[in-house]
């Protein structure tokens, strides 16, 4: 847990995140990242979090960030994005990382083509929202602020 009175919530976001709104918005709709950063804004201030959000298209970055977060933070929000699939080294990061963490997802993986469907980031998560667009972002601020009061 973070030493800090507000407990630190880090966002991550994987790679192609920053096309968001322009990408496939039949998939994953118009909202921007920046529309998410302020909702996660927004949402933390609602809940008593600092919010730290990030975005990356370079794994490497991805996994330097989720290991800064041991001893800072008071937990992860991560959409992995592409690195779902594919990243055992981010997997490995976060059970490191020592904080619960949250996976989200703006489509259902699990109606998408059957190579997205499994996820190495899952086996590190305490939960998982898919499907229900950007509000799965404040949602899973809302999960993890319960845990973490539960934990306190």
């Amino acid at each position: 847990m973070s030493t800090q009175a507000t407990p630190l919530v880090v966002v991550l976001n994987g790679p192609n995140m920053n096309m968001l709104g322009l990408r496939q918005p039949e998939l994953y709709g118009r909202a921007t990242l920046d529309d998410v950063e302020a909702l996660c804004a927004e949402t933390g201030e609602q809940l008593g979090l600092a919010i730290d959000f990030r975005q990356t298209n370079s794994e490497g970055e991805l996994i330097s960030w989720v290991q800064e977060c041991r001893g800072k933070a008071a937990g992860i929000v991560i959409n992995p994005a592409g690195y779902t699939t594919t990243s055992i080294a981010l997997m490995d990061a976060l059970l490191a990382a020592d904080v619960p963490v949250i996976e989200v997802h703006i489509t259902n993986i699990h109606r998408r083509e059957a190579f997205r469907q499994h996820s190495y980031v899952s086996k590190a998560a305490v939960g998982v929202i898919c499907g229900l667009g950007v509000g799965g972002y404040a949602l899973a601020l809302t999960a993890l602020a319960d845990l973490l009061e539960e934990a306190a």
